[in-house]
């Protein structure tokens, strides 16, 4: 077995029964865990904290999730609205680091309105809450971007599943955890990020992203370990995707907006098949049409 953080496995005894034979062993778990998102802004002598969200993610690389999160719900605009990030200590007898707060720039006034919501969200569900459809149809700041012409040839594609699977340390782990995978267009693994919310594990990429200054990333192709959900079209929309390709399947809303942004989206990609369920003009994949 790989290595992974300490902090996002736990083992636990379990009875494997084989049979009608039950023997002890020992097993691996994703941990769990709530984290806080905490923001600070206004003036130096008038400066307001404010809860702004609690979401049930898997510890490790929690400034890029809180990073991601305020960038993709469109609470900041940029990474230069930072001044600075830092776990909260709260007192925690079990001394666990579930507070983050992310200070902004006297300058920056944070779009609350973008996120008109009831801020607690589950692993499973980042829209857990939302006032409205509407309320997360966030203007990107990148939907006017110039789309440029993309060759995607299939080959490519149908090597990404396994280079996603092959970094995939969590889930080799534990074999309940979610990644997002950003890769070029040659098919270079760039950014892998993990969690066991799959909204968590891209905001934690497109958070990482932002720290790095990539954004915006119209000229690389996501990768979605599991199914395409409306919440992570309208996460990819945001950082500028215009490439989306997943294991599972999309729903019809996460198609609904993959047409409103442009975005070419796949799924049910394999070594040797996928789905076009929405294709931007300018991403040219060379395949041969059947009547």
């Amino acid at each position: 077995m790989r290595n992974t953080s300490a902090s996002s496995v736990k083992r636990i005894p379990v009875k494997k029964v084989s049979g009608f034979v039950a023997c002890p062993s020992l097993d691996v778990l994703s941990v769990e865990e709530p984290l806080e998102i905490r923001i600070g802004y206004g003036q130096a002598e008038n400066r307001v904290q404010k809860n702004i969200s609690v979401t049930m993610r898997t510890p490790g690389n929690d400034f890029e999730l809180a990073l991601g999160f305020l960038f993709t719900e469109g609470i900041i605009s940029s990474y230069l609205d930072v001044k600075e990030i830092f776990h909260v200590n709260t007192g925690c007898e079990l001394q666990k680091q579930n507070v983050v707060c992310v200070e902004l720039t006297e300058q920056c006034n944070p779009h609350l309105l973008q996120a008109d919501r009831n801020f607690y969200t589950t692993s499973s569900c980042g829209v857990c809450g939302k006032g409205s459809i509407q309320s997360i149809r966030t203007v990107s700041r990148y939907s006017n971007l110039v789309k440029q012409q993309l060759v995607l040839p299939s080959s490519i594609l149908y090597e990404l599943p396994q280079k996603l699977r092959l970094a995939q340390l969590g889930f080799d782990a534990t074999g309940g955890i979610h990644a997002s995978g950003l890769f070029t267009i040659y098919g270079d693994l760039l950014l892998l990020q993990e969690d066991v919310g799959r909204h968590n594990a891209l905001d934690k990429l497109i958070g990482s992203a932002l720290t790095k200054d990539l954004l915006p990333l119209n000229q690389h192709i996501l990768l979605l370990s599991g199914r395409a959900s409306f919440e992570l079209i309208q996460k990819a929309a945001m950082a500028g995707i215009s490439i989306v390709a997943a294991i599972g399947a999309p729903s019809s809303l996460a198609l609904e907006l993959a047409m409103e942004f442009s975005i070419t989206l796949l799924g049910f990609l394999k070594e040797n098949r996928f789905n076009i369920y929405h294709s931007n003009d300018q991403i040219i994949i060379p395949i041969t049409y059947e009547n």
